[in-house]
């Protein structure tokens, strides 16, 4: 899944002279939290945040530099942004995107095109609706957490077996993280149940299968390894 499916296309940006004033009533108005800085032929040329702007305002407590004059009026967007910001193309996958903003705490990041040019903005709002979407959750069904030997093989076998008692799966995660060593766990979202239900279906898996708990209704049930 590529950034272009999932990025924000519609982006709120700032011009090289817009002024931290106007900047700060256009976040405080529209409650976000970066603007992409554009300079006269749309390419990217900064990246302001909520936290830029707020270390550019004065304090209320203090007298001196009001927004109606002194030096704050004057100051731009150029002057506070961060140059050359982390980017992204359309092109780059959605999991890498997020390894990007977890790695560096950031809340989005600026997509580009070939040339330079902003075409939009993935958050970490984008990257969860992505995450919902691929997960199944959104169109609902049970989950089941199995716990598999990490070699070749179990999980085929195991999506196998649930094909073979006529019910489908709707999505697959695997992970390595917090697992014994040897081990991986694989999470199946089931979609159509045919005439099981997950007790059902479980019990005829159990005996082969390490089940570590299912999720069902919004419930979570921990089963015994």
């Amino acid at each position: 899944m590529l950034v272009r499916d999932w990025m924000t296309r519609n982006v709120i940006t700032l011009g090289l002279k817009t002024t931290v004033v106007d900047a700060a009533e256009v976040m405080r108005s529209k409650r976000i939290r970066q603007f992409p800085v554009i300079d006269e032929q749309g390419k990217l040329a900064g990246i302001v945040s909520d936290r830029d702007i707020r270390d550019a305002m004065p304090s209320k407590y203090l007298p001196g530099d009001m927004a109606s004059g002194g030096s704050l009026a004057k100051l731009r967007a150029s002057d506070i942004m961060t140059s050359e910001p982390l980017t992204v193309t359309p092109t780059t996958p959605v999991d890498i995107v997020a390894s990007m903003l977890q790695r560096h705490k950031f809340g989005g990041l600026p997509v580009v095109d070939a040339v330079g040019r902003l075409v939009g903005i993935i958050t970490v709002a984008d990257v969860l609706r992505f995450l919902c979407s691929v997960s199944g959750v959104a169109r609902g069904g049970p989950q089941i957490a199995f716990k598999l030997d990490a070699k070749p093989g179990p999980l085929a076998a195991l999506l196998a077996d649930i094909r073979a008692e006529g019910v489908r799966y709707a999505s697959v995660f695997t992970s390595y993280d917090h697992v014994d060593p040897g081990c991986r766990h694989a999470y199946v979202r089931l979609g159509h149940m045919g005439e099981h239900t997950v007790q059902s279906l479980l019990a005829n898996l159990g005996s082969r299968y390490s089940v570590l708990f299912y999720v069902e209704d919004g419930r979570t049930t921990l089963m015994e390894d």
